[in-house]
């Protein structure tokens, strides 16, 4: 393997040009939601301003593609990778607020306490329904996702790419490594005293040490599915193809989960 195969950026350009993007709005939207905690103002919205700061943190990701994208001038833009990437990314997100959430308030312990917010929307099926999820969180959650899975798929590349010995059968290992490191992160994130009335878990230090790995779950069954959207440039993938792997990662992660709360049980 030469040097130049060595990379941390598809080879398809215009997936390369998005994960660019994705990266660079990674921390404009950290910084943005940050400053709405430094300041109080989540305490001061409503249902509808909620909306609007969700769409506000997650449109970028698929409108600045929208205009700036060099794969617009070669093809339609239900074709582009930047498009496919956010359909995923938006029905494995929903998935995760509307299923994966009820995991989390019953086995994992987490709490939202809104009482600003009164649009909701959950499963009526699964879980104990003690809890909802608000409608914001199910474009907050986009922008997450869209971030985790952006840094994991040009650090999985660039190892991958790397020509060192056993990189092929690290790899279930490094997509473990970099979920967790991502699960722990948000959840330490979050772990703060400026939304603590709003946001917490019961059992914080048991969430941080195991949760997290359950938690990782999610990406385990993900990321590498996401990994090979259009790596191929010469083989691009179908939207029907694209939703289809976005529901397998959610069974994957569903029947991954029901395996976690049969073994482990609640924190």
């Amino acid at each position: 393997m030469t040097n130049n195969s060595i990379r941390w950026f598809s080879a398809n350009p215009g997936k390369a040009w998005a994960e660019k993007w994705f990266l660079i709005y990674s921390p404009v939207w950290m910084s943005m939601m940050g400053l709405v905690m430094l300041l109080g103002i989540d305490e001061k919205l409503g249902d509808v301003g909620f909306i609007i700061l969700g769409v506000i943190v997650a449109f970028p990701f698929a409108l600045i593609p929208a205009v700036k994208s060099p794969e617009n001038h070669s093809k339609p833009w239900y074709q582009t990778y930047w498009f496919k990437a956010n359909i995923y990314m938006f029905s494995f997100g929903f998935f995760g607020n509307y299923v994966g959430s009820e995991y989390f308030f019953d086995v994992l312990g987490m709490v939202y306490n809104y009482p600003n917010i009164s649009w909701n929307l959950d499963a009526a099926m699964v879980g104990k329904g003690v809890q909802t999820v608000p409608v914001l969180m199910y474009l907050l959650t986009h922008a997450y996702f869209m971030t985790y899975h952006a840094t994991a798929t040009v650090v999985l590349r660039r190892l991958r790419t790397s020509g060192l010995p056993g990189m092929t059968a690290l790899f279930p290992v490094l997509v473990f490594v970099i979920g967790y490191f991502w699960a722990w992160m948000e959840t330490r994130a979050m772990a703060n005293p400026m939304i603590a009335e709003n946001f917490h878990y019961e059992k914080m230090d048991l969430m941080l040490a195991y949760g997290s790995a359950i938690y990782a779950i999610y990406f385990i069954a993900s990321f590498p599915i996401y990994y090979f959207i259009d790596e191929d440039k010469d083989k691009p993938w179908s939207l029907l193809v694209t939703l289809s792997a976005s529901m397998s990662a959610s069974m994957l992660t569903f029947y991954g989960l029901d395996v976690a709360a049969h073994l482990i049980g609640s924190l």
